[in-house]
């Protein structure tokens, strides 16, 4: 189960299966609709002129928040009402914003971050490396140069 979801590399990072992100954010973003739906049909089940009734219709009403769609069918008019639709028009955006940049990554095939990163992370490795070595090579240099040195001096 866990190869589905990520694969960590040679660094020990995680990289995350776009379909496993994918999956996550719908399923927290209906999460989320369907807890509010009850907290949103408890402020407007019982107000005057509410037009929001049924627990379908509280459900309909955030769906509709969180894709910034709102056909306006179905709107809340009490203050709790409209706290819970507005909440959610902020968790949707950041969420259907999340499915919506996972879908372009997929289809459009953005670069991959994931890549770069490793990329440069074998480049800093590598280079580290290299480093060592001339450390190495400079400390016989002057390991060499203070023997002549001492073997003129005395």
């Amino acid at each position: 189960m866990k190869k589905h979801i990520y694969k960590t590399d040679q660094y020990g990072i995680r990289n995350y299966s776009l379909l496993a992100l994918g999956f996550t954010g719908v399923g927290l973003l209906y999460s989320v609709i369907a807890l509010l739906a009850f907290v949103l049909l408890y402020f407007e089940a019982g107000a005057p002129q509410s037009n929001i009734s049924t627990y379908v219709d509280a459900f309909w009403t955030l769906q509709m928040s969180a894709s910034t769609i709102g056909f306006g069918d179905h709107y809340p008019v009490t203050i709790g009402g409209r706290t819970v639709v507005a909440l959610m028009f902020y968790i949707g955006v950041g969420l259907v914003g999340f499915i919506g940049a996972l879908i372009a990554e997929r289809i459009l095939g953005f670069a991959d971050t994931n890549v770069k990163n490793r990329e440069l992370r074998q480049q800093n490795s590598d280079i580290l490396d290299h480093n060592k070595q001339l450390e190495k090579k400079i400390d016989r240099l002057i390991e060499q140069v203070e023997s002549k040195l001492n073997d003129h001096a005395g």
